[in-house]
């Protein structure tokens, strides 16, 4: 086993310094003749990756050894203060506002969403009945028991169940286990004219719709559905009352397995928070170790890339939740090529 972990990480870093090679290499072209080339070179969502070939890859300017900016995109929990939200459910900040490309500090990267937490309501404990404001909240449930009531729905909480609460439905979380009640929290603003949904919406994620590949693409290995490794299973889209984000899924990559690298446009605000397993979050020249508990969202300035490299005997899986540059509404006052 540690040799295989030898040989994955050993090939991360030889295609991480290949950068006179993929900064050199001619524009991507597509050809009937070329099956291998047919998925372009668009960072799609749908199922598909974004290069026709790892050759096309380019990669920024090596850094200086000193330079830690990248860290000011990963942050985790535990090296937060606590918070309380809805009476009883304490807050731990993972991500905040801030600045896509400059964070003041640690974790303040959000241009959109508001805040993504972990949370804990010890057990037995309960929020009072309370509605959110202006704003929505999604929970991905990591740990522990219990049920959430709204609207004269009751739904049961256990690991791996997502729950979209919209704004202004009152709403009570119970904790009925033994343990700690343990999530994710996602909170998003609604933009103007929005109208939230009347029920909140549950999604099991074992239940949950599972992406296919799109089209035959060579670089696609068996079971996910793209980036190279990704399988990813469907949460909340903006059909199930999303209000700014536009995605919110689970990913889960293989042992010895890694995403396609790609950058991310301006506008672009991708989260990727782990839920379990061990993995590397590559960013740019540069690779971290990202455990549970640990978040980053990438800077996204069309030239840094990014991959999650599984290098541990299981699976790792990640939350993932995203609002694309389709959306004309981003403004930023940063040159994005001053890096």
């Amino acid at each position: 086993m540690q040799f295989r972990k030898s040989m994955l990480l050993a090939g991360v870093f030889l295609l991480c310094f290949r950068t006179a090679d993929a900064q050199t290499a001619p524009t991507p072209t597509t050809s009937p003749a070329a099956p291998a080339q047919s998925s372009g070179t668009k960072n799609a969502i749908n199922g598909i990756d974004s290069y026709p070939g790892p050759q096309f890859v380019k990669y920024a300017a090596e850094r200086e050894p000193k330079d830690r900016r990248i860290d000011y995109f990963l942050s985790d929990w535990e090296g937060s203060m606590p918070r309380a939200e809805h009476g009883s459910l304490v807050l731990r900040d993972i991500l905040t506002r801030g600045d896509n490309f400059a964070p003041p500090e640690r974790g303040a990267v959000l241009h959109f969403a508001n805040f993504f937490s972990y949370a804990r309501l010890a057990a037995g404990a309960s929020t009072p009945p309370t509605a959110l404001q202006g704003e929505q909240e999604i929970f991905y449930i990591l740990g522990g028991e219990g049920e959430i009531k709204a609207a004269g729905d009751t739904a049961h909480l256990r690991s791996n169940v997502a729950v979209l609460m919209p704004a202004g439905l009152e709403f009570q979380m119970t904790s009925t286990g033994t343990d700690a009640l343990t999530m994710y929290v996602i909170n998003e603003p609604l933009p103007p004219h929005f109208q939230p949904k009347a029920k909140m919406a549950v999604k099991d994620e074992a239940a949950a719709r599972q992406r296919t590949p799109a089209g035959g693409d060579p670089y696609i290995v068996g079971g996910a559905s793209g980036h190279w490794a990704h399988i990813v299973r469907e949460l909340f889209s903006p059909a199930d009352g999303l209000a700014t984000e536009q995605s919110v899924i689970t990913v889960t990559i293989n042992p010895d397995t890694l995403g396609e690298p790609h950058p991310h446009q301006p506008g672009q605000e991708e989260v990727w928070a782990a839920i379990e397993g061990t993995s590397l979050a590559m960013l740019g020249t540069e690779t971290r170790l990202q455990k549970p508990g640990m978040a980053y969202m990438l800077p996204p300035d069309g030239v840094t890339i990014h991959s999650n490299i599984c290098i541990g005997d299981k699976p790792a899986k990640f939350l993932y939740f995203a609002r694309f540059p389709d959306r004309t509404d981003y403004t930023h006052a940063h040159d994005v090529r001053a890096r």
